[in-house]
C-alpha cells in the first residue's frame, strides 16, 4: 500500500517538497492555512514561480497523488516546512513551527514519524518540537520517530538541488535517523549524512552563516575601495585565483529568507560569545543604506536636484520573484527616508507591492536621472543601452551588482557607476 506524507506548510520549500513525493510513489497530503494557496493549488496553479513546478504538480495531480486543504490528515509521514522567520529585536519567531507542530496531534499514532524541514536554531527539536508532541500520549523514540533534516536548496534550482545536494538527517535515535533516510533515498541521489538532530540543526545555520560572513568581508572591501581609487570586483576575482581563497561578492545587502535571518539564531543562542557573526549581520544590514546614500551622492555630485532614481530589481535574487528579507525593500525605504524621488520595477514582480513600483519597464526608466540596479535579473543583464538611453533624462546607472558592460554603456553615453569602484570614475 502506498504510503502517504502530510506536509505541513506549502511554501517555497513545503511545495517543491510535497511534488516531489506525489512523484516518486507516495500520496501527499499538502496543508497551508492561506486560503489563495490551497484555492490555486486545488485548481492546479502554482503561486511560485520555480522552473519544473508547475508540471510536477499537475503530473501529481493527474496521478490523483496530491490533495492539499487547510487541514492536516491521517499519514504515516508528517513533515512540517514553515516559515522560522525573526522578530522585530532579531530573535527566532518558532511560533509556526510550534502552530504547525500542534496541528498534527489529533492525527498521529504510533510509527509514525514526523519530521521537521524548517530552518531553525539549534535545540528547537529538543526543546520545542518534542514537548509538544509528547501531548500525543505516544512514547518519543518508541512509538513515535523524529527527526531533523533542514532543506538545502536555492530558489530557481530547488528540483536540480533537492536531488542532487548530500542531505543531512539528525534524529532523536537511530530509528529515527534510518526512517528518514530511507524516504528521502527514494528521490535523494546526493550522500546523506547521519547525525542528532541538534547538530543537522546547527549544520544549516552554519552554512548560512558561513556565507554571510563572507559577504559582510567583502561588503567592508567594497567600501574601503569606494574610497582608494580601487575597483573592487577585479581585486576579488584575482585574489580568487589563490587556491585557498573563495571571497564572495559584495552587494546592496543580503536577502532571502535564510542567510539575512539564521545568523541571528546564533546571535541569540550566545550573544556574548557570536560577535564576530553579529558584527556581519550589522555589516550586511547596513548595506542598504549605503547604497541609498551613495545614490543621492551620485546626483548631487553632478548637479542634479530633486532627481528621479529607477529602482531595478526588488527580488532578493536573481531572476526570481522572492522579495522576502530583500535589500531592495530596504533601499526603497532609505531612499523615502532621504525624500529622493523614485520609481521601481522588477520584471518577476507577481503583485506591485508599493505605489512607486510600476510593472512597466519604459515607465519606469522614463525621465530619469539616475538607474539604480539592485538585482542582476538576466533581463537586466541584457537590457539595450541605445534604447534606455532614449528613454531617460540623465543617462546615469548606479551597477551595484556589476551584471552590466561598462563598455557597452559608456558608448551609449552612460556615465557608469558601480559599487566599490572608485578606480574607473
Amino acid at each position: 500500500m502506498m504510503k502517504k506524507i502530510c506536509v505541513i506548510g506549502l511554501g517555497y520549500i513545503g511545495l517543491p517538497t510535497s511534488v516531489m513525493f506525489a512523484n516518486n510513489g507516495f500520496q501527499v497530503h499538502g496543508v497551508d492555512v492561506n486560503d489563495a494557496v490551497v484555492n490555486s493549488l486545488s485548481k492546479g496553479e502554482v503561486h511560485i514561480i520555480e522552473p519544473g513546478l508547475k508540471d510536477l504538480l499537475h503530473s501529481a495531480i493527474e496521478k490523483e497523488t496530491f490533495t492539499v486543504s487547510k487541514e492536516a490528515a491521517e499519514a504515516d509521514i508528517y513533515i512540517i516546512a514553515v516559515p522560522s522567520p525573526i522578530n522585530e529585536d532579531k530573535t527566532a519567531n518558532l511560533r509556526y513551527v510550534e502552530e504547525a507542530t500542534k496541528s498534527i496531534i489529533p492525527y498521529i499514532s504510533k510509527g509514525n514519524l514526523v519530521i521537521l524541514e524548517s530552518t531553525v536554531p539549534p535545540r528547537t527539536v529538543e526543546d520545542v518540537v518534542l514537548p509538544i508532541l509528547k501531548e500525543s500520549g505516544l512514547s518519543i523514540g518508541d512509538d513515535l520517530f523524529v527527526s531533523h533534516s533542514p532543506e538545502r536548496v536555492i530558489p530557481g534550482k530547488v528540483f536540480t538541488e533537492l536531488v542532487e545536494n548530500d542531505r543531512i538527517v539528525g534524529g532523536i535515535n537511530s530509528v529515527s535517523s534510518d526512517m528518514t533516510v530511507e524516504l528521502y533515498k527514494t528521490f535523494v541521489k546526493g550522500k546523506i549524512h547521519i547525525t542528532d538532530a541538534t547538530t543537522a540543526e546547527m549544520v544549516k545555520v552554519i552554512e548560512n552563516t558561513y556565507r554571510d560572513i563572507n559577504i559582510a568581508f567583502a561588503n567592508e572591501l567594497a567600501k574601503i575601495s569606494d574610497q582608494i581609487g580601487v575597483n573592487v570586483w577585479e581585486a576579488i576575482n584575482f585574489a580568487n585565483f589563490h587556491p585557498r581563497v573563495n571571497i564572495h561578492l559584495p552587494g546592496p545587502g543580503v536577502g532571502g529568507h535564510c542567510i539575512a535571518v539564521d545568523p541571528w539564531f546564533l546571535v541569540e543562542k550566545q550573544p556574548e560569545l557570536a560577535q564576530m557573526i553579529h558584527l556581519a549581520r550589522n555589516t550586511n544590514d547596513s548595506m542598504p543604506a549605503y547604497t541609498a546614500e551613495r545614490s543621492k551622492q551620485i546626483l548631487e555630485e553632478n548637479g542634479i536636484e530633486n532627481g528621479k532614481v529607477t529602482v531595478l530589481g526588488l527580488a532578493f535574487k536573481a531572476n526570481i520573484d522572492d522579495m522576502r528579507e530583500s535589500p531592495s525593500m530596504e533601499v526603497v525605504k532609505h531612499l523615502r527616508k532621504q525624500n529622493v524621488k523614485f520609481t521601481a520595477y522588477d520584471p518577476h514582480a507577481s503583485t506591485l507591492e508599493f505605489e512607486e513600483q510600476t510593472d512597466s519597464f519604459d515607465e519606469a526608466v522614463s525621465g530619469a536621472d539616475l538607474l539604480l540596479i539592485l538585482t542582476d535579473h538576466q533581463v537586466f543583464k541584457d537590457l539595450n543601452a541605445n534604447q534606455t538611453a532614449e528613454l531617460v533624462k540623465t543617462p546615469m546607472v548606479f551597477d551595484t551588482k556589476n551584471c552590466i558592460e561598462r563598455s557597452k554603456w559608456e558608448q551609449s553615453g552612460f556615465n557608469v557607476f558601480k559599487l566599490g569602484d572608485s578606480k574607473n570614475i
